[in-house]
């Protein structure tokens, strides 16, 4: 099936035969479908932190930072920009010369309150030496479009989200990216001062990003009285996955190479796996806001990292004492209460032989990398849920699901998937290393089960294309999952460029 060109591929990708085996026997096979008991919600998975309690898990964040240990803000930013103007694409393929539907309409109706203005009119007249608003008097909407999108003019269209311009300031505009940078010395500045940040982006954007941070980090650290270290990391090619044809066999390009895809985000757990913190926050390029919110936004993440660190202190405690040997009847009573009540592990599904037999259950569920996710209350946005899933070993935990992983003919799976109370807005803490301070290889707990197939589509011809597990849903499946809620305050994402207009966004 693979010729020696093939072989230099895959060696070069760092790919093995193996590896390609189990991909193409996935096309035929498929995924099996997650087994739903329930959404998660505050009456059972999720937590609603108020009053005193809210206040002694931000304090247990404000002591743990003090204690010294490494904190990392870890943010996906390689996706392109281009489906957020995917109606503005829609517009130029038209018929129509003038906006006709709502999103045109609003657009070009309050295309003065974009951030961006100011350097797209200058584009504009750079093209067509005419402003914005000359063309429009001028009827000249596509070409206003075109400028915006295309590499003639600001070439929006093809850059990654993080290099957009987002918000306006009087001391100069910003992109995620820098709003990144400026809620990082909120929430994950270390003892020390230090603000550790790590993006993962595209190849072909490296570059770019690179100079942007150079460009703005000395002036943001001087204004904010911290010392920044931002790293960056791309996909790894050994992540790709290979494509197949409607029949589940390699398809090839027109110059008879094997074609790959990207894994999808489920890939960056290697990249992460890199990340040498004791805490790492997890916020996707998009979800930002201008400085006078950020306030709200880090008060929450506090909230969760302390959250966090208390829990995974309590479960280090229990770890040494089960390790030694050192309890009594009571104590594995107390710590399989404490799996049960805190971690929503549900066991019922197994039963214990013996004391050794329990103990050597808790230290499987202990051992084992710590995130609390943020969730918010339903309000119909696209994505997965928090909900409560039975596991192969006969326990129940707490997992993020996606749409793609649920069962259409399962009644009860769809249910619970339409009705949950909230959702994921991509707000993460991850506690990535053992009681004895050693950091966990994180590819380890992957649920490999837990990725999908796509059809796709090449040069015309159908295609399947493999996905890996999520970053967030199987890619995290056996880690310990604690689910706190967050007012939607905290999501602000620009999923469209019309987003930029909502209030939360404008900073005049």
């Amino acid at each position: 099936m693979f010729n020696n060109a093939d072989l230099e591929l895959l060696k070069h990708k760092e790919i093995s035969l193996i590896t390609i085996d189990e991909q193409l026997k996935r096309f035929k096979i498929g995924f099996p479908f997650l087994s739903i008991i329930s959404a998660a919600s505050e009456e059972k998975g999720i937590l609603k932190l108020a009053g005193a309690e809210k206040e002694e898990y931000l304090k247990e964040w404000v002591d743990y930072v003090k204690s010294g240990k490494s904190i990392t803000k870890f943010v996906p930013a390689s996706g392109a920009a281009s489906r957020m103007f995917k109606d503005l694409y829609g517009f130029l393929e038209s018929e129509n010369d003038v906006p006709t539907s709502d999103f045109e309409k609003t657009f070009f109706d309050n295309i003065h309150k974009f951030a961006f203005f100011e350097i797209f009119d200058v584009a504009c007249k750079d093209q067509y030496d005419r402003d914005i608003d000359g063309l429009i008097a001028d009827g000249k909407y596509k070409d206003i479009v075109t400028v915006l999108l295309s590499s003639k003019g600001l070439d929006y269209g093809n850059l990654p989200k993080g290099l957009l311009t987002f918000h306006s300031y009087p001391e100069g505009n910003r992109t995620p990216v820098g709003e990144h940078l400026t809620e990082g010395a909120l929430y994950a500045k270390d003892k020390y001062g230090n603000v550790n940040i790590h993006f993962t982006v595209s190849p072909e954007h490296m570059e770019m990003f690179q100079l942007l941070v150079a460009a703005r980090k000395l002036g943001y650290e001087q204004k904010l009285g911290v010392k920044y270290h931002v790293s960056f990391s791309v996909q790894k090619p050994s992540t790709d996955t290979i494509a197949a044809d409607m029949d589940n066999n390699p398809i090839r390009d027109t110059n008879g190479n094997l074609v790959f895809r990207p894994g999808g985000h489920g890939a960056l757990i290697e990249n992460l796996n890199e990340i040498d913190s004791d805490i790492i926050f997890i916020k996707n390029i998009d979800n930002v806001v201008p400085d006078r919110l950020k306030d709200n936004e880090s008060h929450y993440k506090c909230l969760l990292a302390g959250v966090l660190v208390s829990l995974q202190k309590r479960a280090y405690a229990y770890l040494e004492k089960l390790v030694s040997e050192d309890y009594t009847a009571t104590d594995l009573k107390e710590i399989l209460s404490f799996t049960e009540n805190e971690l929503c592990i549900n066991h019922s599904g197994i039963s214990f032989k013996n004391d050794h037999d329990l103990n050597h259950y808790l230290q499987s569920k202990l051992d084992r990398p710590f995130r609390v996710c943020g969730m918010v209350k339903n309000i119909g946005e696209p994505g997965g849920g928090p909900f409560i899933t039975k596991n192969e070993d006969g326990t129940a935990s707490l997992q993020i699901l996606e749409s793609s992983q649920i069962d259409e003919n399962d009644a009860v799976a769809v249910n619970a998937f339409k009705n949950g109370s909230h959702f994921n807005p991509v707000d993460l803490v991850c506690g990535v290393k053992d009681y004895k301070g050693e950091k966990y290889n994180l590819p380890d707990y992957v649920d490999t089960n837990t990725g999908f197939i796509s059809q796709k589509s090449k040069n015309g011809h159908e295609l399947k294309a493999l996905e890996l597990p999520g970053l967030w849903n199987g890619a995290m499946s056996d880690w310990n999952t604690i689910f706190v809620e967050v007012p939607i305050s905290t999501f602000n994402p620009v999923k469209t460029v019309n987003d930029l207009l909502r209030p939360e966004h404008q900073n005049n």
